[in-house]
């Protein structure tokens, strides 16, 4: 019996898919919103400021029309993203580094809306700039409470997070409700029924309810991941800013409560409510220039260690813009000067926040080396 001898398995390699194109919508992930977000706020917090001149309002107004613009050009990406990348689309959210920045998305329409209020009817008109407000709040409002329970939903039932996976991002979804009900009060003078007005106003102490409290349970947690494992990666260090955005926007809401309290319920209410606006606000802001100064720290030590540009540093700018709503409505229901310099000392940080974030982002869009793949959202340009 001959038996045949035996070959050695031919070894051959692996095709291996080629690498992601960075064109296209395949990587227009939902922290791609931060920007119209940070874009949108340089416009409404520069106009809200106490004294502010003609000229800067002439400056927010055209700020506010390249965020519109921006919204525009997103919506129509994300879009495509989905249509033709439904692969990618799953995996962000499958993804718990990239999942929670979905809660951008409903954060944008509501901050073109708060500038389509404030600053569109002198481009567009008193009628046209309330419907745009009407619809963009109300669209993110829906949009951002889904947000807030899906998210939410997927930590709990399908991601998996390690112990020292605690992140800044996990309050994208929470803050939310909290920007609708900070803004939702500015609509409650164009509504004509006393019960509509009250409703409206009630159901945004109720969204600031919502907001708050699942804050307050996940701050802790961010705080404790510092604590016990050190600083955020070099590249994640700027989403520490996002802290601040539950803190200012909280002040803003207390103060849009009080501004619309007269025309929404009985007088007991709307003096509770103006007090309210100074108690809560007051030592919230507090808190948030401590934080703003714990986070600036960091952020320089993370410099010095060689920290370069990424999507991240859109965390420069719309939470700082909502301390600076949050101090100027301290400085309109107190009258002090101390909280209007400290507006305006806010509004230039802002500034310079901006500038950094679109001034890379606009570099990394020249290059090519943006759009390209938002897990941890930590690609540089």
């Amino acid at each position: 019996m001959v038996i045949p001898a035996l070959r050695p398995p031919v070894l051959r390699p692996r095709p291996t898919a080629p690498p992601l194109p960075r064109g296209g919508t395949r990587h227009v992930g939902p922290n791609w919103y931060a920007g119209v977000m940070g874009t949108a706020v340089v416009g409404t917090a520069g106009a809200g400021l106490p004294g502010s001149p003609a000229a800067l309002r002439d400056a927010c107004t055209a700020v506010w029309v390249l965020a519109a613009a921006a919204l525009v050009a997103v919506l129509a990406a994300r879009a495509a993203h989905w249509t033709r990348h439904r692969d990618e689309a799953l995996r962000h959210l499958a993804d718990p580094a990239v999942a929670p920045f979905h809660g951008c998305q409903p954060m944008a329409l509501l901050a073109v809306g708060a500038g389509a209020l404030s600053l569109g009817p002198r481009v567009a008109g008193e009628r046209a700039a309330v419907a745009a407000g009407w619809t963009l709040w109300t669209a993110g409002t829906v949009s951002g409470l889904v947000v807030a329970v899906a998210v939410p939903y997927l930590m709990v039932t399908r991601h998996r997070i390690a112990a020292d996976g605690a992140s800044p991002v996990w309050l994208l979804p929470l803050v939310a409700p909290m920007v609708s009900a900070a803004l939702g009060p500015a609509l409650v003078p164009h509504l004509g029924g006393a019960q509509a007005r009250e409703a409206l106003l009630l159901g945004c102490v109720a969204l600031f309810g919502l907001s708050l409290l699942a804050t307050l349970m996940t701050l802790p947690l961010v705080w404790g991941r510092l604590l016990r494992y050190g600083p955020l990666p070099v590249a994640l260090t700027p989403l520490l800013f996002l802290v601040l955005g539950p803190l200012g926007q909280s002040t803003t809401a207390v103060g849009a409560f009080a501004d619309a309290g007269p025309v929404a319920v009985g007088a007991p209410y709307a003096a509770a409510l103006r007090g309210f606006a100074v108690l809560y606000g007051v030592p919230v802001m507090g808190f948030a220039l401590l934080w703003l100064a714990l986070s600036a720290a960091l952020v320089v030590r993370a410099a010095r260690r060689g920290m370069r540009f990424s999507l991240t540093w859109w965390a420069f700018t719309f939470p700082v813009g909502t301390c600076v709503t949050g101090a100027s409505g301290l400085a309109r229901h107190t009258g002090l000067h101390a909280a209007a310099w400290l507006a305006a000392g806010l509004y230039v940080l802002l500034a310079a926040g901006w500038a950094a974030a679109a001034g890379g982002t606009l570099r990394g869009l020249v290059t090519g080396a943006l759009p390209a793949p938002a897990a941890g959202s930590t690609v540089t340009a």
